[in-house]
């Protein structure tokens, strides 16, 4: 009885703290903010289990468009309603194509309006996370997992490969053996090995997950938009560039900090042990 008492608190203060106001509702997704200047994309096809058609991805574009545009907000949860992130991408729509049509309408391309987003993004990812669900999640800066989310690229198993950056993210972030696997034999893993792989940040129960999303991007929507801008860009380039070039990259973005408001705020508020207000500027 009072682990259940304690399970609804818990919920309680879950939903206390993403109180959201609504901004429109698409066919396919959600949009709402917080309080605390943190935009929320909940995926909404939860009979498909969000399964990524193209009308979906437009409307996840037009909200991280909005979101980028709006000085209010200072990061971005992506999550998904229902018992899945996004089980992949939608096959029925993808059947009857052939090759002239996806290589002469660079098929997929648009997809990677989510890795090119300013503001931070973070995937909450609450359970299915395959093929183009788990692309879509490795698009965003930060992952988060209940301990029931499932990552895979199965695309193998319909006789295709993964088209949004699977096969380049995934190697990135858990290394080639893995990657291999998972893509070779479409075999998923759970949120537990994702975690000691490095393909998620932190695994949560399911009914914490989009609290904790909230209080990391919270955090991150404190500090100066500039600045979070500029670091998030830096650590990109770490993987696409060699060690000594990042080096010099960030040393340079470090020296350009030197030109703006919100570095000299910081730094006055450090050193008189007060709370910066950072102007993004």
């Amino acid at each position: 009885m009072l682990r259940k008492a304690s399970a609804r608190v818990t919920r309680a203060v879950a939903a206390r703290c993403l109180a959201t106001e609504n901004r429109w509702s698409g066919e396919y997704v959600h949009v709402s903010h917080t309080d605390s200047k943190v935009g929320l994309i909940e995926l909404d096809r939860p009979k498909a289990l969000n399964a990524l058609c193209d009308g979906l991805m437009l409307e996840v574009a037009k909200a991280l468009d909005e979101f980028d545009a709006d000085k209010s907000i200072g990061a971005v949860i992506i999550t998904g309603r229902g018992r899945a992130f996004a089980a992949g991408a939608d096959i029925k729509e993808m059947l009857p194509l052939n090759y002239a049509q996806v290589a002469g309408g660079d098929f997929l391309a648009h997809w990677g309006r989510v890795s090119k987003n300013t503001k931070p993004v973070l995937a909450a990812v609450n359970g299915f996370a395959f093929g183009g669900g788990c692309e879509l999640a490795m698009m965003c800066d930060i992952m988060y997992a209940s301990d029931k989310a499932v990552f895979g690229q199965p695309e193998i198993k319909l006789g295709t490969i993964p088209g949004a950056g699977g096969t380049q993210r995934l190697t990135r972030a858990v290394g080639k053996s893995l990657s291999m696997e998972m893509c070779l034999s479409g075999e998923p893993i759970k949120a537990d090995q994702a975690l000691v792989a490095g393909l998620v940040s932190k695994v949560v129960p399911g009914d914490q997950l989009l609290n904790e999303a909230h209080k990391t991007a919270a955090k991150i929507a404190e500090m100066s938009q500039l600045t979070t801008a500029i670091c998030k860009e830096a650590v990109n380039v770490a993987f696409e560039s060699t060690l000594a070039e990042g080096v010099r990259f960030e040393r340079r973005m470090f020296h350009a900090t030197f030109g703006t408001e919100d570095r000299r705020e910081g730094m006055s508020a450090f050193a008189e042990k007060r709370k910066a207000n950072f102007k993004d500027c």
